[in-house]
């Protein structure tokens, strides 16, 4: 165990690593950390408490992991933030706990990618698989689903959404709920349809997008506001788990979601 971890490492006695877990020079690791198995803290990287990072996690160089939220209402409460496995954190990427206003936890899935510079701000929900590229950031209170992708230097909005595969284009300014499946772009975003090659990648099946993108059609091309297109989705006889997942999506949001020029005159937002 000692030739895993570098003598010059500073490392609290109440943390927690699992075993082969590998810390590199420079490394701080806090009080209440617990780091899972297989892991490797990078040079320099540093990772404060209360913190849980599950399996084969690699934190790379100058990373920031767990500490306080960037928010004015925190006042030093106990606060977590919750890591699954095999998550990749880039250098200086930085990924901060909750607060109580906000539940107290931040919480990562498994197979993130989190590039250099990207930021999960404080009480965010990220799912699985989903990939923050280069600066991409997380206002606090944020969710971004499963498979989904943030763009270089892209921002999204507190209490906003980002539904299950969809992706994000670089420098955009997310304010109302992405879609799932869908692209969307802009520092005033569109939607630009479903993100097909995005979802052939992921292994959906042919005969599944297609249904995506027919229900697509019905929410952005129709000409029905929202509510009516919700309707006629619901009213189809068959419908896979993906489209389901799409009509739930648009149905709980609170702050609207981000639409086509096609669908009314005023190009973003729900009716």
């Amino acid at each position: 165990m000692a030739d895993l971890i570098h003598p010059t490492a500073n490392i609290d006695p109440s943390a927690r690593l699992g075993s082969g877990v590998r810390v590199g020079p420079g490394a701080v690791i806090g009080a209440e950390v617990e780091i899972g198995d297989d892991s490797e803290i990078g040079p320099s990287a540093q990772v404060f408490g209360p913190t849980r990072l599950g399996r084969e996690n690699h934190v790379y160089p100058l990373a920031c992991v767990g500490f306080d939220p960037q928010d004015l209402k925190f006042k030093g409460e106990r606060s977590e933030l919750v890591v699954g496995d095999r998550n990749v954190i880039r250098e200086l990427a930085t990924l901060n706990r909750g607060t109580a206003f906000g539940g107290g936890v931040t919480r990562i899935g498994d197979d993130n990618l989190f590039m250099a510079y990207s930021h999960v701000g404080h009480d965010s929900q990220v799912g699985s698989r989903t990939v923050f590229t280069n600066g991409a950031t997380l206002a606090g209170h944020v969710e971004v689903d499963d498979d989904a992708t943030i763009g270089a230097m892209s921002a999204v909005h507190q209490f906003c959404r980002v539904g299950r595969h969809a992706y994000i284009g670089g420098f955009s300014v997310i304010t109302l709920d992405a879609l799932p499946f869908a692209r969307t772009v802009g520092q005033k975003p569109l939607c630009y349809g479903v993100n097909r090659i995005g979802l052939e990648r992921k292994g959906l099946h042919a005969d599944a997008i297609r249904e995506i993108e027919r229900a697509f059609r019905v929410l952005l091309r129709s000409g029905k506001n929202t509510s009516q297109a919700l309707d006629e989705l619901r009213a189809l006889p068959q419908r896979s788990a993906h489209v389901d997942y799409l009509i739930e999506f648009v149905a709980a949001s609170k702050r609207g979601v981000i639409k086509s020029k096609r669908a009314g005159a005023r190009g973003a937002g729900a009716d």
